[in-house]
């Protein structure tokens, strides 16, 4: 790792918006930060924008058709561009203080884990690593002595407040969740909601397929899983509760009685500052939060009619195996579906409920299989799609 007081960072992932505010921090903290590498999925011309400002080192995109244009627009620097999964590794594998494994979805995985093996810091980002495979990155995170630090504004809030030195202290977390557009809507009224209604989330802004799974609070049941393999506890140990302001970001509840809860205004430069600067603290340009100004702090137990994905989740969860992989997997294509009118917004439980019948539940031994199951469940639950909408 890097021997001076200056931390280098590689951002896997590094166009999308957890990677541009993690960006907007470096930026602001040139002393404090050196880019080694950024990755992009396909956006050429913002990678090459973003590797020449920040000086980085290398330069990879996923893509491997959109190599040649990397490299004729990095042609007149020193950075080296790289393309492709193999590319995506290299990077992952750099001499880097920080990893921000901020790819999204399945593409993640590789090139976590490989961060993880060689023992580098990783902010994690990406939910499918933990939700899909998280006792074998939990399991080679303890061999290599990697930190995973949370940047997922629960996750991160638990992390800051969770007495590590005093596990038996610590009598449950509680994951607090924005409920979304409809946290206050009849369970009769959510059968007619449509896509724009769905991705209309009230505090935060987000991408069209996660703004869906608050709506759902499948987002939340996948968390649930996430602290499961963060944290020192075990399922009956992890509550979630229903916080409109999304001010208090989670709590962790001590055998004293004593509740901790992190506070703030929705914003993910907070958490990503966090995961960044720890264990110190990085002054963020975030607006600062005004109790006052809010005036009232609203908490609902989750009904679990109302969002069935959150009671999916936690049953996958205990279930174990590869029932976490079959839920993301069913969801992520009911969730497609849904967005493109072929089925509705109450349909997207129905599908995960049908694929999760479906499948055997073995545990996977390897990343291969992980992709493996992640493949088959996907082709189950697109089956059930089409026969929905036929």
């Amino acid at each position: 790792m890097s021997g001076s007081s200056i931390k280098t960072i590689t951002i896997l992932g590094a166009t999308g918006s957890v990677g541009l505010s993690t960006l907007d921090l470096v930026r602001r903290n040139p002393e404090r930060f050196k880019i080694a590498a950024l990755t992009a999925n396909t956006n050429v011309d913002a990678l090459a924008k973003l590797a020449i400002e920040f000086g980085a080192d290398y330069a990879v995109i996923a893509d491997e058709s959109k190599f040649s244009d990397l490299k004729l627009a990095l042609s007149e620097t020193t950075i080296k561009a790289k393309a492709g999964e193999n590319g995506l590794l290299e990077a992952a594998q750099m001499n880097a203080d920080i990893v921000m494994a901020a790819i999204v979805g399945a593409a993640g995985l590789r090139p976590t884990l490989a961060a993880i093996k060689q023992g580098t810091t990783i902010a994690l980002a990406n939910k499918e690593c933990l939700v899909c495979a998280g006792d074998l990155m939990i399991q080679e995170a303890k061999r290599s002595g990697a930190a995973i630090l949370p940047v997922d504004s629960e996750h991160n809030a638990i992390f800051q407040v969770f007495d590590f030195n005093a596990e038996r202290s610590v009598e449950k977390i509680i994951l607090t969740a924005s409920g979304g557009p409809f946290w206050d809507k009849r369970t009769d009224c959510l059968k007619d909601v449509t896509p724009e209604q769905a991705i209309k989330h009230p505090n935060w802004e987000m991408g069209r397929k996660i703004s869906v799974d608050s709506a759902t609070m499948m987002n939340k049941g996948l968390e649930v899983i996430e602290a499961f393999h963060l944290f020192p506890v075990n399922a009956d140990q992890i509550e979630v509760l229903v916080h409109p302001q999304s001010v208090i970001h989670s709590m962790v509840q001590y055998i004293d009685g004593s509740v901790l809860a992190q506070l703030g205004s929705p914003d993910m430069r907070t958490p990503i500052a966090y995961a960044i600067s720890w264990p110190n603290r990085l002054e963020a340009p975030v607006e600062r939060l005004s109790l006052a100004g809010i005036g009232q702090l609203t908490f609902v137990e989750p009904d679990f009619e109302r969002f069935p994905c959150l009671r999916q989740a936690m049953a996958a969860l205990k279930n174990g195996g590869s029932a976490p992989i079959v839920l993301n997997a069913a969801n992520e294509v009911a969730v497609e579906a849904f967005l493109s009118e072929k089925i509705g917004f109450m349909d997207i439980p129905s599908v995960v409920d049908i694929a999760l019948t479906k499948l055997d539940m073995k545990a996977p031994h390897s990343l291969s299989m992980v992709f493996e199951m992640d493949t088959e469940a996907r082709a189950v639950a697109k089956a059930i799609v089409e026969n929905m909408s036929t």
